[in-house]
């Protein structure tokens, strides 16, 4: 077995080597045995179920909830001469009749499935005329309500399985689940002695960064500037940020589509499909998108607004860098983001899910890790792990904190001074914002402070010297200890809070984190810094001809290669079949259909610099 699998991981994947665990997970299921893999976005957990379906005697069902991810698998396995098809609304009736008869036929040996799906009398019925060998539930998390994405439609799978003649295999796959999640999943699922095999959290080609900008827009602007020639995600939290965003983000040039649940599945589907095909380079989205994307030249992803939980934004962050490259995930934090959070989960319901308030108190303890993962001065990546269960070095240095140098800071002083500039206002009758109170603490001589006369204020001017990035997070700081209230959703206001008085009359020292040299809020984002070099030229070509092949096919250009395999291709600048073969990602289908065309431009490429006349 050992010999066949590596042979079939060659063969038809291009690969020398297995990834972590997905070696012990195929090794499993080729024994029979139930299998529940934790692996982080982009680890290769389709490789885990689609080495033993080649393997094994009979057809491989994969219960997936997103039919982006159908597609994209079905056209991958398809490129590698596997067959393969898929069942799902984006079928016409006679197309999907068709599927039917051909999976009846024994002519696949994967079919992927949504989970609405399962209940239908043809299916019933197809599954048993056909010896089912491997049951996949992708996404397995969506099985437990405590998760971060639950979906009532994974409840039909136990008993479709329960169903079938015969009890298949059942692997059970999920990028991120607590212990919890998996004790639910094992339960729900009703694995039997299933192995268990979580790889790891951390991805080291991911960049975490958090900033607290005061202008979120122009501070993307900063970064969408420097990196116009890369894909990424922008997640909001609301579909009104969605659509704004979107719009001012055309209005100034840049190629950008949209995707939320209140859009019309159509238009989602194309959105989806000019990101996916690189016609749009940017999606702007809420968290209705992303699940099952396969694109694997994702350079960043970018959070608008802080998500609800980090299980949530793990997912979301680690679709950049699906291909090993290096890839940048930031979180643009505002205060104003745990106030929107707190209304999502307490105020929204669900038709299908019932208003549950232990479910709802849940929720609001795991917005408090994620707002703790925003605030905080430690390692970022650390935060992260932690949570699953990881223990991780305390400095990772590729993290926004890790590279930034922390210091002890005592803010005695300016604590007092602000604390007092909060109740000065509250004497006048007024409350106002942090850039209102940070203005009038500096000094500013803006239309508004002048003619509230304000500028009479005792504490008008008194940080006049202080960095503004400086003094707003100080007055986080305060903020999240409770020396100071906010209060308000859409337009939250500085108040006193219920330990100002320590700082006002019992004189409290204060002591925090501050960094050492405040820089200018922008996305410093070392990731796309460090990206190794190669020959930039070569790689334009060949992703030129790629990009023309995946339009003729009628597919993603990283259904052909992946951006990683066109950088191995630079580097080792193959001129012959053989040499193309060893080429990451290049196997004997890809290199029979491919190889001419890529070493032919590659020899032309060489022979032009060698002789430039």
């Amino acid at each position: 077995m050992y010999q066949d699998t590596y042979k079939v991981l060659k063969n038809y994947f291009g690969f020398t080597q297995f990834r972590q665990g997905q070696e012990e997970i195929i090794s499993a299921l080729l024994g029979g045995k139930d299998v529940l893999a934790v692996m982080p976005t982009g680890a290769g957990k389709s490789l885990c179920y689609q080495v033993p379906a080649i393997m094994l005697e009979g057809l491989t069902v994969v219960i997936s909830p997103l039919i982006s991810l159908m597609k994209d698998q079905v056209n991958a396995l398809t490129d590698m001469d596997i067959a393969g098809a898929y069942l799902n609304s984006s079928l016409t009736a006679d197309e999907y009749k068709a599927a039917i008869t051909r999976a009846g036929r024994g002519a696949y040996k994967i079919l992927y499935i949504a989970p609405e799906r399962l209940k239908r009398d043809d299916i019933r019925y197809l599954s048993n005329q056909i010896g089912i060998a491997m049951v996949v539930i992708d996404e397995a998390h969506c099985v437990s309500q405590w998760g971060h994405d639950f979906r009532p439609s994974y409840l039909l799978i136990t008993e479709f399985i329960q169903s079938l003649p015969k009890r298949p295999i059942i692997a059970a796959f999920t990028a991120t689940a607590t212990g919890k999640i998996q004790d639910d999943i094992i339960h729900i699922l009703k694995l039997e002695e299933p192995y268990l095999l979580t790889t790891g959290f951390n991805r080291e080609n991911l960049y975490f960064e958090v900033q607290k900008p005061e202008n979120k827009f122009q501070t993307l602007l900063d970064y969408l500037r420097n990196h116009q020639d890369k894909s990424g995600i922008i997640y909001c939290a609301t579909r009104k940020t969605v659509e704004e965003l979107c719009q001012t983000l055309n209005d100034r040039g840049y190629g950008a589509t949209r995707y939320h649940a209140g859009l019309e599945d159509q238009e989602r589907r194309e959105n989806q499909d000019h990101f996916i095909y690189d016609r749009k380079p940017l999606m702007v989205a809420t968290n209705a998108f992303g699940m099952g994307i396969d694109k694997s030249n994702v350079s960043f992803v970018i959070h608008y607004n802080m998500p609800k939980n980090i299980e949530s934004y793990y997912q979301e962050a680690g679709r950049a860098g699906r291909d090993g490259s290096r890839a940048d995930c930031i979180l643009l934090y505002s205060p104003q983001d745990v106030q929107i959070n707190k209304y999502l989960i307490t105020n929204l319901q669900n038709d299908e899910i019932p208003k549950d308030e232990t479910l709802i108190q849940h929720n609001l303890e795991l917005l408090k890790a994620m707002t703790y993962y925003a605030t905080t001065n430690e390692c970022l990546r650390s935060q992260i792990l932690a949570y699953f269960g990881e223990v991780a070095p305390h400095f990772c240095g590729n993290c926004s904190n890790c590279n930034t140098l922390f210091e002890p800071t005592d803010i005695t002083i300016p604590a007092q001074k602000i604390v007092s500039c909060i109740y000065r206002i509250e004497q006048r009758g007024k409350r106002f914002g942090k850039l209102m109170v940070i203005d009038i603490l500096r000094g500013s001589k803006n239309k508004k402070i002048l003619n509230l006369g304000l500028n009479t204020l005792s504490t008008y001017s008194i940080m006049a010297d202080t960095d503004p990035h400086r003094l707003r997070t100080i007055i986080d700081y305060l903020v999240e200890n409770r020396y100071l209230g906010l209060e308000g959703n859409e337009y939250p206001v500085l108040c006193p809070g219920p330990r100002s008085k320590e700082i006002i009359f019992d004189k409290k020292s204060l002591s925090m984190m501050l960094p050492k040299e405040i820089k200018p809020s922008r996305l410093s984002t070392p990731a796309a810094d460090k990206e190794p070099s190669f020959d930039k030229e070569l790689f334009a070509k060949l992703k030129e001809l790629r990009n023309r092949l995946a339009q003729k096919a009628r597919q993603p250009g990283y259904i052909i290669f992946t951006d990683a395999s066109l950088h191995d291709m630079c580097l080792k600048k193959p001129r012959t079949l053989d040499q193309f073969h060893s080429v990451s990602g290049v196997g004997l289908v890809k290199m029979s259909k491919y190889g001419e065309l890529f070493t032919k431009l590659i020899r032309e490429y060489k022979d032009k610099q060698q002789d430039p006349m």
